[in-house]
């Protein structure tokens, strides 16, 4: 763990491993396979990938990375799609499984994939977003690895699904709607208030011994009551919130170190805190959630909502240019 997905040319990317979506004779193609086989260099690659061809689909093989900046690639045979029934699924589960498998193997800690046949081989798109995610996931519940699904484009990303929808809806009714109200509210105190020559904001001074009064447990603390609570084991929640094993033992080591927003929304959805539950522990840390920006209202609609999955939450927050859940 953890799991993010990112905009980019796989060919750039600065993981130790990436992977090709090749075809099974493991020849230059094109697409994804040709591009990583131009920036390896074409004869290299092509002399290192002979003797390990043919490979079936589904089956996965690994060379290096050559000129590429990965040391590694791992090459994988994706199904070409029919109608959905004809085992497609099942072949594309064991492109990232056997692909994964490789990479634990030869000690590789960071991997890069594309979105395996979901170009000219015609797997949908959304289907082929599932089948990476659900796998991928899978197999981080066992293993420490960082993992990168690579998008080219986000175009159509999540349009028309269920909770793209439900969640625009809601930004038009939190953000957009609100927004507009206020700045029409504004425009009408600037016309009332044109003649005023100066105008003063009244401001509150803190009392500090006040302020002092109502620190209460370290976060650290909070977040161990709330993991005993829950009933949850630390290793379910630091990878469920989609958090590497360091970077949780420095949180729950406590020391002074105050995770960022970020982070402490992603301990939230892997709890299944309540809105005002995820809000109390936000406060532990400092922050809070604000109707002023679009990343804290689609985290409000998956809290509300029960969308208690990181990497399902981070796949809406991608479509939407926002910052992802969790960190490496």
């Amino acid at each position: 763990m953890p799991f993010f997905l990112v905009q980019n040319d796989i060919t750039k990317m600065q993981s130790e491993a990436i992977v090709n979506a090749a075809n099974t004779a493991l020849l230059m193609g094109g697409g994804v396979c040709g591009a990583i086989f131009r920036a390896a260099g074409i004869q290299e690659m092509t002399k290192a990938c002979a003797p390990l061809s043919p490979i079936k689909t589904g089956e996965a093989v690994i060379t290096p990375g050559f000129s590429l900046p990965a040391r590694y690639v791992i090459h994988t045979a994706g199904p070409v799609y029919h109608d959905g029934k004809s085992g497609e699924r099942e072949l594309l589960q064991q492109c990232y499984s056997n692909s994964l498998q490789l990479a634990v193997q030869h000690k590789i800690s960071s991997l890069s994939f594309p979105l395996i046949s979901s170009g000219i081989f015609g797997y949908p798109k959304q289907e082929a977003l599932e089948v990476a995610r659900t796998t991928i996931e899978q197999f981080l519940a066992k293993h420490e690895l960082t993992v990168y699904l690579v998008l080219f484009n986000k175009e159509s990303f999540l349009a028309g699904t269920k909770l793209h929808t439900s969640i625009e809806q809601y930004i038009e009714e939190q953000y957009v709607q609100k927004h507009a109200l206020k700045r029409d509210m504004l425009e009408i105190e600037a016309m009332e208030l044109e003649s005023v020559e100066e105008i003063r904001s009244p401001f509150y001074e803190p009392n500090l011994a006040e302020a002092l009064s109502n620190l209460d447990e370290p976060f650290s603390d909070s977040l161990r009551a709330l993991i005993q609570a829950k009933g949850k084991t630390e290793v379910d929640v630091y990878k469920k919130a989609n958090i590497d094993r360091k970077l949780f033992s420095k949180i729950r080591s406590g020391n002074g170190y105050t995770p960022s927003k970020r982070t402490v929304l992603a301990l939230a959805i892997a709890l299944e805190l309540s809105l005002e539950e995820t809000e109390k522990l936000l406060r532990k840390a400092g922050y809070a959630l604000s109707h002023n920006n679009i990343f804290d209202i689609i985290i409000e609609y998956c809290i509300v909502h029960k969308h208690y999955k990181v990497l399902e939450v981070n796949e809406v927050l991608f479509s939407y240019d926002q910052p992802l859940l969790g960190s490496c």
